[in-house]
């Protein structure tokens, strides 16, 4: 099996299951409990906020751990919004973004009372700086706009944009999810009040996030409950997913960043492929250098795109068609038809994205594979 889709989840890092395990085998102490089996569970997690703060460039009390990105960023937008109401109901986001920021803004809009601002992207996918300091009230309380996209790779102008907000003062989060283990993902370099990370994005297990928010900023509960994270985040905490994260964010900071060169240059060597197996193929996204060396969006016009995706599982190579938090969605991307792709066309898309384990032989064989299913299809539509 060649395995592309490194955008939608990772494979854990033995480095990551080796902390694990303990916590699984016999560290199964509640945390909140104390005694010695809660402590050194408590241990175990507060070992791996001071790490991840190293990591990150920032203090462990501003680290909370989540369910996951989508929490994160749920916490990121609905929590920051809802604490400084006072100050305003206007929020800023652009028509790109994840569901986990477009739907909790539109959550806000729809069922309290909220006003939204959805900025536009450019062909490329990027959303101009200048048009977020236009969409900037008096009453805006938050700015979330993504580190990168999931879909494209295509790299926001983040600085500028938090500089702005900064300036204004107004709250500004921004959904590193895809960013992180990739590039470096430092908030205070960044600018932003807010950041958010997933475990499963970069070597670590599935479940588990964390939310970067600045010391003094205010956050409203998501969920209600206990009194864990500083009482910013309800439940006893999944110490085994916590440590295997943090040890996941090691690794991938160590050798993920260091990695991307080479996953760029086997991301070059499949466009080149493509473009030579199908001519009319339309890559999606910015230039290299304002996207993610790792993801490859194209699209296949004229080309069934779920038959497509089918066919090259058939052959043994897994991709996505975008976002796999969209699965059984029969509506184009969200994110192509942003930025003017016509939808006929964004519905024949793959998007193909790489990881530490990918070789030249994996992008071979992909092509072989797509070859192979392209022509199948153009015989089966001749026929």
């Amino acid at each position: 099996m060649v395995y592309l889709d490194y955008n939608a989840t990772t494979p854990l890092a033995p480095e990551a299951l080796e902390t694990m395990l303990p916590f699984l085998h016999g560290g199964y102490g509640n945390p909140s409990s104390i005694h010695a089996a809660g402590r050194e569970a408590r241990a175990g997690i507060d070992d791996a906020r001071e790490k991840l703060a190293a990591l990150l460039g920032v203090k462990g009390h501003e680290i909370i751990f989540t369910g996951g990105g989508t929490e994160a960023c749920n916490l990121g937008v609905l929590g920051i919004a809802r604490a400084h109401l006072p100050r305003g109901r206007h929020l800023i986001t652009t028509a790109t973004e994840h569901h986990a920021v477009l739907h909790a803004c539109q959550h806000l809009l729809h069922h309290e009372g909220y006003e939204l601002t959805i900025l536009p992207v450019d062909a490329s996918g990027r959303v101009d700086p200048q048009d977020v300091a236009r969409a900037i009230r008096a009453d805006t309380t938050v700015v979330s706009v993504m580190h990168a996209n999931n879909e494209t790779g295509v790299l926001q102008p983040i600085e500028e944009i938090s500089a702005l907000c900064r300036e204004r003062k107004v709250f500004f989060h921004t959904d590193a999810v895809q960013t992180f283990g990739k590039i470096p993902v430092r908030p205070a370099e960044l600018g932003a009040a807010a950041v958010s990370i997933a475990g499963h994005k970069f070597y670590g297990p599935k479940g588990v996030g964390a939310l970067y928010l600045r010391s003094g900023i205010a956050t409203a509960r998501t969920l209600h409950g206990g009194a864990q994270e500083n009482t910013r985040r309800p439940g006893t905490e999944n110490v085994a997913a916590i440590v295997g994260m943090v040890a996941a964010a090691e690794k991938a900071l160590a050798a993920g960043i260091a990695d991307q060169p080479r996953q760029a240059a086997l991301r070059d060597r499949l466009w080149a492929g493509i473009q030579e197996v199908e001519p009319r193929a339309i890559r999606n996204g910015a230039a290299d250098d304002l996207s993610l060396g790792n993801t490859l969006n194209v699209s296949f016009p004229g080309v069934d795109g779920e038959a497509l995706l089918i066919g090259l599982d058939l052959e043994g190579v897994c991709v996505s068609s975008g976002s796999a938090c969209m699965v059984g969605s029969v509506q184009p991307s969200h994110v192509l038809i942003a930025m003017g792709v016509a939808p006929a066309v964004a519905s024949s898309t793959v998007r193909f994205s790489l990881g530490l384990a990918t070789t030249e032989a994996d992008i071979d064989h992909c092509l072989r594979a797509l070859a192979s299913v392209l022509a199948r299809q153009a015989a089966f539509a001749a026929a």
